[in-house]
């Protein structure tokens, strides 16, 4: 009779109870809508070296100093760049003259003495015409000999000779230069321009510069020192954005996927949550207990995962531990929704009952 008592008594209280819980702690716990990771931040590194090689002359920053985009870190010696840099601009003008002079053709001077020299040897081939023939002349009567028209024709042809050169080099001076080579002096001051480029491209890699914000964290090299592009001087610790690295564990692997939206909440903030964004899912398991899995053996396995994370005010830290909540509602197929949610409603009607 008591234990009868007693069993009318709890039953009523118990449902009771179950009525006020939440509606959400009455549904499936083995498929949540929002899954919860355990992860730290980590923040990209940077090696910063010169381009270019020459002695450090000057460093500006120390171990433990923040620094923003484009911010000069250190200088090397200058002045072996701005010598080549002035060089290749004396031979870039010297060059543009030279392709003036070819466009501008032939000088007046130049165009006259030609004139000149064609009237000069003219006028000594018309003498030689008449000497010429006066003595072929003078052969009919034997009043010369052949040998001197012999002479005289030979000075005839002398002074065609020579009138015909002058002819053409007045065409030549008259015509200017050939295009071929206008367009080779005008290749050749392109290679000029880009040999001024290079020149004060490496004059600007002399000194460096900070890719983006963050913190140095360690000095490799000192004043004095020689730097090469491959001897680092800084190293950089980036600190926007940062990347959250977590572990997926393998059930939720076909739910979960590089570019989904997620948000991350840090016990120094508990009041804010962070917008991040996944941006790899190892493809390979962290760890593998044995060769041939069994599907109890599955389930432990975890997949390493990386979250970017935008850090402009500077609040999460190199190793700080947070939580990562990933929504998983949308990632559900429709028959799975569709069953979850009737048998929330079942649940439901059961509790009221």
């Amino acid at each position: 009779m008591a234990r009868r008592w007693v069993r009318t008594l709890l039953v009523p209280l118990a449902l009771t109870a179950v009525g006020c819980l939440p509606a959400d702690w009455l549904r499936d716990r083995s498929d949540p809508d929002e899954l919860r990771l355990s992860g730290h931040v980590e923040v990209r590194e940077v090696h910063l070296s010169f381009a270019v090689a020459e002695l450090i002359d000057e460093l500006l920053v120390d171990e433990g100093d923040e620094v923003e985009a484009g911010d000069v870190l250190a200088r090397l010696r200058q002045e072996p760049y701005h010598l080549a840099v002035l060089e290749a601009r004396s031979a870039l003008e010297q060059q543009r003259q030279k392709l003036a002079a070819l466009q501008a053709g032939s000088r007046p001077e130049e165009i006259r003495k030609a004139k000149a020299d064609v009237a000069g040897a003219e006028a000594e081939l018309t003498d030689a015409r008449r000497r010429y023939q006066r003595l072929v002349r003078l052969l009919e009567t034997r009043a010369a000999s052949q040998q001197d028209v012999d002479d005289a024709l030979a000075a005839l042809s002398l002074a065609q000779a020579r009138y015909n050169a002058a002819k053409a080099t007045l065409d030549l001076v008259l015509a200017g230069p050939r295009v071929e080579d206008i367009e080779a002096a005008r290749a050749e001051l392109r290679r000029r321009e880009a040999a001024l480029a290079l020149a004060e491209y490496r004059l600007q890699q002399t000194e460096l510069r900070s890719p983006g914000k963050g913190i140095i964290e360690e000095r490799l090299l000192e004043k004095g020192d020689y730097a090469a592009p491959d001897r680092p001087v800084f190293v950089l610790a980036l600190s926007d954005p940062v990347w959250v690295r977590a572990f997926l564990p393998e059930p939720y692997l076909g739910r979960v996927r590089p570019g989904m939206r997620v948000t991350i909440r840090s016990d120094a903030y508990p009041d804010e949550r962070f917008e991040g964004k996944i941006g790899h899912i190892a493809p390979v398991a962290e760890f593998t207990p044995r060769t041939v899995e069994t599907p109890e053996l599955r389930t432990q396995l975890v997949y390493e995962m990386r979250v970017w994370v935008s850090n402009h005010e500077g609040r999460l830290r190199l190793g700080q531990p947070v939580d990562v909540f990933v929504p998983l509602r949308s990632t559900k197929p429709q028959h799975q929704q569709e069953k979850q949610q009737a048998d929330t409603e079942k649940k439901n009607q059961a509790v009221h009952k």
